[in-house]
């Protein structure tokens, strides 16, 4: 009995190793053949009972042996057959043939008019400050001069957290303002780029969130002229050495006095005149001198320090600067829209 489980031995490893795997179906039937959940080595491991003592020992390391066998000239077929699809798909490939299109990346409207800003203020003097985006309602209302009963406070216009009233997104860049106040002395020169929040019906011409770039300049004797002739500066650079402002009086809670800032745009074409609704004035941004009581606020002596600071809309320069007639349209990620701006620097 011996005998013909060692005959049955030889038998099978002369057939591993005699056995051709020419392609994947040969290699295939060899794996479930020799590997398989049922295999024809397994039961050689049942026949161990059948052999003598002296020569269970012998019988083991045959029965391992051939199974060793059977694993390696599978990975080996296995590794050449791979190794001849990659050699056959290298073969195969036309380096004459134009590439496929590919497209590369582009920077984001917003960034672009935001990075423009910042590259316009940054040469006169002013750095870059930025700060959260979740605020407590000292730095984002308090500070910035909003009354406790200001309509700016209420839910329908701020997002608060979850079980907060004095934890919320900010509801402008002004915080950023309040914050540099509070730990820093005059004389100070900032401009705070960033996103807001506020609770607002999504449609073409609003969103729910947005980016502002703001300026502040502290300094003593800063006075309406230096800011005018600040924002004279800022509206040539953008929009070109013959472009004229106008200062219109408005309010904001944190200035005083405060005022919105129009370019001339004229009415000479049909975008022109349908951008600034047939006047050739477009609002651009809001402007104003800093309340003293924001000044005190921040531990900022009002009786030496005077300064100035204003706040411009990212996405509504954007959207003038493009052309783009829905502001959805930049928060959307949609690439056939982003696409439009791979060659823009």
């Amino acid at each position: 009995m011996a005998g013909n489980v060692f005959d049955k031995i030889d038998k099978i490893l002369i057939d591993i190793k005699s056995v051709e795997l020419s392609d994947a179906e040969s290699v295939e039937q060899f794996r479930i053949k020799y590997l398989g959940s049922k295999n024809q080595i397994k039961p050689l491991f049942g026949e161990i009972k059948n052999v003598a003592n002296e020569r269970k020992k012998e019988f083991g390391q045959l029965v391992n042996s051939i199974k060793q066998e059977a694993e390696s000239k599978y990975r080996e077929a296995k590794s050449q057959l791979a190794s001849s699809a990659g050699e056959k798909a290298a073969s195969e490939l036309d380096l004459t043939a134009p590439p496929s299109n590919s497209f590369k990346g582009s920077r984001h409207p917003v960034s672009i008019v935001m990075n423009r800003l910042i590259e316009v203020f940054e040469r006169i003097g002013f750095t870059v400050a930025e700060e959260r985006e979740i605020e407590d309602d000292w730095h984002n209302f308090t500070a910035m001069n909003t009354p406790e009963d200001h309509p700016a406070r209420d839910m329908q216009d701020t997002f608060y957290l979850k079980n907060s009233v004095t934890r919320l997104l900010r509801t402008h860049t002004s915080s950023v303002q309040a914050r540099v106040m509070t730990s820093q002395k005059p004389p100070i020169r900032i401009i705070a780029p960033g996103r807001v929040y506020r609770n607002e019906t999504i449609s073409a011409r609003s969103h729910c969130q947005f980016h502002q770039v703001e300026g502040l300049y502290i300094d003593e004797n800063v006075s309406f002229a230096d800011m005018k002739q600040t924002l004279l500066y800022f509206a040539k650079e953008i929009y070109g050495p013959q472009t004229d402002i106008r200062l219109r009086p408005s309010y904001f809670p944190f200035t005083e006095p405060s005022a919105e800032m129009d370019v001339w745009m004229g009415t000479e074409t049909e975008t022109a005149k349908k951008l600034t609704k047939g006047t050739g004035w477009l609002e651009v941004l809001g402007c104003g001198m800093v309340d003293p009581n924001v000044l005190n606020n921040c531990g900022i002596d009002s009786e030496k320090y005077s300064g100035f600071a204003f706040g411009i809309g990212i996405e509504r320069s954007a959207m003038q600067k493009y052309d783009i007639s829905d502001i959805r349209l930049l928060f959307e990620n949609d690439t056939r829209f982003l696409r439009q701006f791979s060659n823009v620097i």
